[in-house]
């Protein structure tokens, strides 16, 4: 799906703009081939010395609808959990709520090109966006992890930031401008999306309703508590 700050980015004349599922950012932005990049939180810490810009984020509060643990079980019965290889974020997230707060202990497999293969019976799977809203329904439980991470903590979640590892080498207010002028234009973005997206897709409730769009102190609070609780990872 179209980043609803895409429009302003590329109105702004001095940005090139590229669209990437999230590890595929984060790739870019370690390897330098990108300056910037709208990168999943949890790769932070792998960056060393990074910069987050702008006051616009791709967060929640409460459901977010596109990041799911699926199952046929409920949580207590699964066993093993296939994680989605689009976002080391939801990735970690799920991880922290199984051991912090769900209190389970499942294996984990890294999922194949076919996110959803083998979750069945007690193996439940992490998928994360578009794809969501086509398979979603089909386990019986859906446990939304923006959802259990605000019921855990009474935070928002951020997923991903604006983040650069080096000197941008331009004005950060003109950069902070062109966000701005994208989410100035979310009916656009949403009458776009309607066209390329089937009808039983949610756009208008997600794009307005469950994608929380401003990096406020809440969020930041729950940046740096979700930050905090990664590192005791293993």
């Amino acid at each position: 799906m179209k980043g609803i700050n895409g429009s302003g980015l590329e109105e702004a004349g001095k940005i090139q703009l590229s669209q990437d599922i999230p590890s595929i950012c984060a790739e870019k932005l370690i390897s330098g081939e990108a300056d910037l990049g709208l990168i999943p939180v949890a790769i932070l810490p792998l960056l060393g010395d990074y910069h987050i810009h702008g006051n616009t984020c791709i967060g929640s509060i409460g459901k977010v609808d596109s990041v799911l643990l699926l199952s046929d079980v409920p949580l207590e019965e699964i066993k093993t959990i296939v994680l989605d290889n689009h976002s080391r974020t939801s990735v970690m997230l799920c991880k922290l709520l199984a051991r912090d707060f769900w209190k389970i202990i499942p294996n984990y497999v890294q999922a194949s090109t076919k996110t959803l293969e083998g979750v069945e019976g007690t193996t439940a799977g992490v998928l994360i966006g578009d794809r969501v809203f086509d398979y979603g329904s089909k386990y019986k439980y859906q446990y939304d992890l923006s959802e259990a991470w605000y019921n855990w903590t009474g935070l928002p979640f951020v997923f991903a930031v604006w983040a650069s590892v080096k000197d941008l080498g331009i004005s950060i207010s003109e950069f902070e401008t062109a966000l701005e002028t994208g989410l100035e234009k979310i009916d656009e973005a949403i009458a776009e999306a309607k066209i390329h997206y089937p009808e039983h897709y949610p756009i208008e409730n997600y794009l307005r309703n469950r994608i929380s769009y401003r990096l406020d102190s809440d969020k930041l609070k729950g940046l740096e508590t979700f930050l905090t609780k990664l590192s005791t990872l293993t």
